[in-house]
């Protein structure tokens, strides 16, 4: 028997399956049939519904090495027909790489162009640096090399090979049914298996809404309160057990127990991550359900309101949420009862614009949207004699109160409060008038981009809520705005319907991840979210909620080795990706933890450099609270890995100490700015890096040069109208046409006055670019970069090349 026959008999099953494949016959060609692409689709989709096609670009394959056959292999294959001719097979692979039915045959086996290409070169590859390949595999090869065989002939053995480098085209159907989302209330057992009462509390800021809930909450026999900040899981913690109803305070970073044996009470407040879904209660109160829409924790919101195990959930919040609300407890069977509030005390829009610091009252509090705004208004009240409370958002919570209190004081001094939106909720202020400082806020978009938009409806009347509230020495609030330009527009905002809530946050738990890493064990856990993100499917009234921090913290502790659950942990975290000194920690704290080293308090003494003085300046206070958030970050880890986070209890002492620092920073906030612009060029104001992530922020190469004292004009021109357009770009719909008027009054006004108004020059950098330019005029020089510069440059090299 001839070495090209032998083979022909070893092959026949595999053709002949191939033939019948392709409707009988003797052909060895490879012709897909349709009823097969339908098959290979319906069970695709499992129930035979339209399913998501997944985003093959998260694929990533599995390197395989070549010469896996080993040398038994290769002596069998070359015995039976003969060495492989490298050139021959190269050039017989991409006969078969070319050909419209093998590209359609791996389409219905899930390989498309992407993957089908990327597939393809690996196989190449592997069988022409492999020493040896498999026999099987060497005989058809060599039988198609000599004429007695088809290019068609290696499809089996492709496909097997991408379902080695993409593991995932093999178990699709199961990663499918784990990504399903449509059903969110079937994860809930224990709540399915009661009948619950849901009562909203629909109403605006300073209704009453959330009172008549705890009040309820308090009178029950057991109950649980969910809410968004520590600060009103603490507020609600206090009232209880000062209403001697013992109560339990729960956050990722603290436990508190009423009982001094620490037994469990049978109330508990707490933010609502941390809210247990399996511990039955008479009632659960749902603070801000609004909130169940928010890109990054909604999910939060929905699994307390499908998942919470009590008699009646109280949920408080926008009446935006009500249909919501309404139709995610239809799915469970389950009615909703309205009460709507009105609110208590009256809110004037005023028809003046403040215009001038000068004319700040008692009780008046600006809002500002960065803290360079915070850092320069602040500093320009205090030089007009008066004293003022600061309040932003990544103060510690402690300090927050501390400055709200100097405000509500009325026997101190501190009559003026200048925040950011931080004061939407959680805290309460004496506030007689809200001033917006500007009504345009930094946003991070979709891809992570920082962008400029005019503040939303809701953003507005939970802002200027905050003004007389009910009980407050101020019996009616009042609004308006810095600038007389942004009055009209922030009428306009606040007169517009605030839109309805349209869908809940849904997020993977660790359990599906777990599931997905059993499949796909040789994945990243960025990559395993991707591809769960990529086939999830959801019911049209919930989203998959926004995973970029969650990636941002996978991908960096991605190369210390920790197993699936530990390392979920890590990367769920509650930090900023935009505060370098914390990231670095969180990467220290996860490279001892994989090597099983306790992470002790002085470890993380000599880590933090404590103990620390109190700032000196603007960059020492912003180090201190990413310290304070460090210390955060340490008594979070260190309950869920208790023996591996050992000193909780001394972290949280030097954090009351550190907490304390800070206050004093805060309460000479004028005094360390001045030290700041001392530090820096004379004329100049430091700037602080704003709240967005270090990946997230596209840098514009035209922006204003860090060192204000060698910027020119022109520089600070270009980079206000690059912040005008964005600012135009983002605006929405309903006011285009306004707002494009407004553009075009506000183009013709002074750049100075731009400036100011968008916070990016003060006065006296204002007066330092006005002397800088007079030099320049009387030196004869037209500014950086002029025109007169550029031919005067010219001039000299051509001097020079002659």
């Amino acid at each position: 028997m001839s070495r090209c026959a032998w083979p022909l008999l070893r092959r026949l099953p595999a053709r002949a399956a191939l033939a019948l494949r392709h409707g009988g016959g003797s052909a060895p060609r490879a012709r897909p049939a349709a009823a097969s692409a339908s098959s290979s689709s319906s069970s695709a989709n499992g129930d035979g519904g339209a399913s998501r096609a997944p985003d093959t670009s998260l694929f990533v394959p599995v390197p395989l090495k070549p010469g896996l056959g080993g040398a038994a292999e290769e002596d069998v294959g070359a015995e039976l027909t003969r060495p492989l001719d490298k050139g021959e097979v190269l050039k017989n692979l991409n006969k078969f790489y070319k050909r419209k039915e093998i590209q359609r045959l791996g389409a219905e086996n899930g390989l498309d162009a992407r993957l089908f290409h990327q597939a393809f070169i690996s196989f190449r590859k592997y069988i022409m640096e492999s020493s040896s390949v498999s026999a099987d595999l060497h005989i058809i090869l060599n039988d198609i090399c000599c004429g007695a065989g088809h290019v068609d002939d290696l499809f089996p053995f492709f496909l097997r090979h991408a379902k080695q480098i993409f593991p995932m085209l093999d178990c699709m159907d199961d990663l499918r049914k784990i990504s399903d989302l449509r059903l969110p209330p079937n994860w809930y057992p224990d709540a399915r298996a009661i009948q619950r009462k849901i009562i909203f509390h629909a109403g605006p800021t300073n209704s009453g809404k959330t009172y008549h809930a705890i009040q309820r909450f308090l009178s029950a026999k057991s109950g649980i309160y969910c809410g968004p900040l520590k600060l009103l899981a603490h507020e609600i913690f206090q009232k209880s057990n000062d209403a001697n109803v013992p109560c339990d305070l729960v956050t990722g970073e603290e436990r508190l127990f009423a009982n001094e044996d620490s037994r469990q009470a049978p109330h508990v407040a707490c933010t609502i991550e941390m809210c247990s879904t399996n511990t039955p209660y008479e009632v659960a109160v749902i603070d801000e359900i609004q909130m169940i829409r928010d890109p990054a924790r909604g999910w939060a919101w929905t699994r307390a309101l499908l998942g919470l195990c009590a008699e009646e959930i109280h949920v408080c919040g926008e009446p935006a949420a009500i249909d919501l609300v309404t139709e995610l407890m239809y799915t469970t069977g389950e009615e909703v009862e309205v009460r709507n509030y009105e609110r208590l005390t009256p809110l004037t829009v005023l028809d003046y614009a403040l215009e001038s610091l000068d004319n700040l009252r008692a009780g008046d509090c600006i809002v500002c949207f960065s803290k360079n705004d915070i850092y320069s208004v602040s500093r320009q009240i205090e030089a007009r004699g008066l004293e003022c409370a600061v309040i932003y958002g990544s103060l510690p919570p402690g300090t927050k109160l501390e400055q709200a209190k100097k405000f509500n004081d009325p026997d101190d001094p501190c009559k003026i409060l200048v925040a950011t939106d931080a004061i939407g909720m959680g805290l309460n202020l004496c506030i007689r008038r809200i001033i917006f400082n500007s009504i345009v806020k930094p946003t991070v978009n979709e891809k992570g981009e920082k962008e400029i938009d005019t503040i939303t409806t809701s953003q507005a009347l939970q802002i200027a809520g905050r003004a007389g509230r009910f009980g407050s020495s101020f019996r009616q609030g009042e609004v308006t705005t810095m600038h007389r330009d942004d009055l009209a527009q922030l009428r306009d905002i606040l007169r517009e319907p605030v839109p309805p809530v349209q869908a809940a946050g849904l997020h993977p738990t660790p359990e599906q991840i777990e599931m997905f890493a059993y499949h796909l064990p040789d994945a990243t856990l960025s990559n395993l979210i991707d591809i769960f993100v990529s086939l999830s499917q959801v019911d049209g009234m919930y989203f998959v909620c926004n995973i970029d921090d969650f990636k941002f913290l996978a991908d960096m502790i991605q190369h210390i080795p920790l197993n699936l659950r530990s390392r979920y942990v890590f990367c769920t975290a509650p930090l900023n990706r935009k505060e370098p000194f914390v990231c670095t920690t969180l990467l220290k704290f996860a490279r001892q933890f994989s090597r099983n080293e306790p992470l002790t308090f002085d470890w993380l003494c000599r880590h933090t450099k404590w103990p620390l003085a109190a700032p000196k300046n603007i960059k020492e206070l912003v180090h201190l609270e990413a310290v304070h958030d460090v210390f955060d970050l340490y008594l979070w880890l260190s309950y869920r890995f208790m023996d591996m986070f050992p000193d909780a209890a001394l972290v949280r002492d030097i954090q009351k100490k550190l907490d304390d620092i800070i206050q004093i920073g805060v309460c000479n906030i004028t005094k360390l700015i001045r030290a700041s612009q001392s530090a820096a060029a004379p004329g100049t104001a430091e700037v602080v890096a704003e709240d967005f992530p270090l990946s997230g922020t596209q840098r514009d190469p035209r922006a204003v040069p860090e060192r204000h004292g060698a910027a020119s004009t022109e520089a600070l021109s270009i980079a206000v109208e690059a912040a005008g357009l964005r600012r135009a770009k983002s605006t929405r719909p309903s006011r285009l046409g306004g707002r494009q008027e407004e553009l075009k009054s506000y183009g013709r006004g002074s750049l100075a006055n731009r400036l100011l108004r968008e916070g990016l020059l003060t006065q006296e950098m204002l007066r330092q670019l006005e002397s800088e330019w007079q030099d320049q005029h009387r030196n004869g020089r037209y500014g950086f970069g002029s025109k007169r510069d550029d031919q005067h440059s010219s001039k000299e090299t051509r001097k020079k090349r002659k």
